[in-house]
């Protein structure tokens, strides 16, 4: 930021300069006065010194200070005392420079208002390029605010929805030891363990906005042979999984969700061929596709649309990847089916 100021500073001092070097090293003139006696560089100095003034003035106190504020009244009030201040002065000082060195043989009056005139124009100039230089640096300091506090908005958001799952997951977990104590309690026990790792993984190891594939897919992973303990032959379960590239980022606890609603609404037949859950995760080309399908009875939830997980999984993927993701819910009479790809670019 310093070394940005420091280069900003120099470029204007080398812009004034180089334009005094431009004008008093050619054959030009300012105001009517040339070469001879130095008036040139006499005259042209201060007119440099007046416009820089008025430039300066512009960004560092009429726009800021009231323009941006909203205070435009004040603005031009200032901005046209300043103006006809700063040009009067200037036409007086080429005057006195004239009379003095007597450069004309006109009245000075009739100078003066030849003057009046040239020096409005520069000075307009140099008036304008200041209020759109300011203008322009407020315009984009704005715009990186906005940008800013969309982040921090999205950020927060996510934080929020992250911390909903949480308790979702306590609810679930929880629920499916319920299950187990007293009808086996070695796989309560077994079930507690892989539990607490979940739990670890969720408190400490998923506090990134991205996070390795293989990670979520291990969490993916542990979580099922949890409920496969809870469960037990009371489904039938296939699940695969293919990941061409376990180093891609995602974001974390996004896809257990559709999981979690296969475990819980799956159906409750007497014959345990006809509660059957089917998962298919894959990666390729960095292109993840989740793959849910689960039986369901027709008498629970007709049209279910999901509980606070996927509620928040919706969310969630509306903002970390929104135009980067496709999300197909299919609910027929017996089944409901999950397809979800997104582009992991």
């Amino acid at each position: 930021m310093i070394k940005k100021k420091i280069f900003l500073v120099l470029l204007h001092l080398t812009f004034w300069l180089l334009s005094y070097l431009y004008i008093t090293s050619g054959n030009l003139s300012w105001n009517g006065f040339g070469k001879e006696g130095g008036l040139l560089k006499k005259a042209y100095l201060y007119g440099m010194f007046f416009n820089a003034t008025l430039f300066y003035l512009q960004i560092f106190w009429l726009v800021p200070k009231f323009y941006v504020k909203q205070k435009k009244t004040k603005f031009w009030i200032y901005a046209i005392v300043l103006f006809f201040l700063i040009t009067f002065l200037e036409t007086y000082l080429d005057v006195k420079l004239a009379i003095d060195n007597r450069v004309y043989d006109f009245h000075p009056i009739a100078i003066a208002i030849i003057w009046i005139y040239h020096n409005s124009v520069f000075h307009f100039i140099y008036f304008i390029v200041g209020f759109y230089y300011r203008f322009q640096q407020e315009y984009i300091r704005s715009e990186r605010i906005k940008q800013e506090l969309l982040v921090e908005n999205h950020n927060a958001e996510l934080k929020y929805l992250k911390a909903q799952l949480n308790p979702h997951f306590l609810f679930n977990g929880i629920n499916s030891i319920y299950h187990l104590i007293g009808k086996n309690d070695a796989n309560a026990k077994n079930t507690l363990l892989k539990f607490s790792n979940l739990l670890r993984y969720q408190l400490y190891e998923s506090n990134t906005n991205k996070i390795e594939l293989y990670k979520e897919v291990n969490y993916i992973e542990e979580y099922i042979s949890i409920e496969q303990i809870r469960k037990g032959e009371d489904i039938h379960l296939d699940f695969s999984i293919e990941i061409e590239k376990e180093n891609n980022l995602i974001m974390p606890l996004l896809l257990i969700p559709f999981i979690e609603n296969a475990f819980k609404y799956v159906s409750n037949h007497n014959d345990s061929k006809d509660n059957r859950i089917s998962i298919v995760l894959e990666e390729k080309n960095n292109i993840l596709q989740l793959i849910v399908e689960n039986t369901k009875d027709i008498l629970i939830q007709r049209n279910r649309s999901g509980g606070i997980g996927l509620k928040n999984v919706k969310k969630r993927l509306e903002l970390t990847y929104k135009n980067k993701y496709n999300l197909d819910l299919t609910n027929t009479e017996n089944t409901y089916k999950v397809k979800l790809e997104i582009d992991l670019h």
